[in-house]
């Protein structure tokens, strides 16, 4: 597991996950909300790899890479931003690093408020500031060992 952490009075959160992110991680950061008494919603946001064909040629997996220190610096501010303009309860924000084969899970937002509008609404503008905004790099590799630079879209 990488290092890399956020921070939001004074609690530190983990960012990166080496390779791809498990069910069971997802699974266990649900659980762990059933004890909080104040949340009425949920959302949840997993970017899973395709296996899209591109100009003929099967992709198997992406290989992601970042700036870390500026990728935590940025997901810091994003992380803020949302919790200024939203009235959320809790927000993680994982990614993978390394590689990620098709079918599994390498990006996942989950948040948390009172009420369920409130959470649609901040999965959405988190997922679309991350994707646009934080150094992530994925590099897709082919079934022929080529590979070709990811565009965020």
């Amino acid at each position: 597991m990488t290092s890399i952490y956020y921070k939001k009075i004074n609690e530190m959160k983990k960012v990166f996950i080496e390779g791809a992110i498990q069910p069971g991680f997802v699974a266990e950061a649900i659980a762990k909300h059933q004890s909080k008494k104040n949340i009425g919603a949920h959302n949840i946001f997993l970017g899973q790899i395709r296996a899209d064909e591109v100009d003929g040629k099967q992709m198997n997996a992406i290989t992601y890479s970042a700036y870390e220190e500026m990728a935590a610096e940025k997901l810091h501010e994003i992380r803020e931003d949302a919790f200024a303009k939203f009235n959320l309860t809790c927000m993680h924000i994982y990614h993978s690093l390394g590689k990620v084969k098709a079918g599994e899970l390498c990006f996942f937002v989950f948040v948390s408020s009172k009420r369920r509008k409130q959470v649609y609404q901040a999965t959405e503008y988190l997922v679309n500031r991350v994707k646009s905004e934080v150094p992530i790099f994925g590099k897709e590799i082919f079934a022929s060992k080529e590979f070709q630079w990811k565009v965020n879209v």
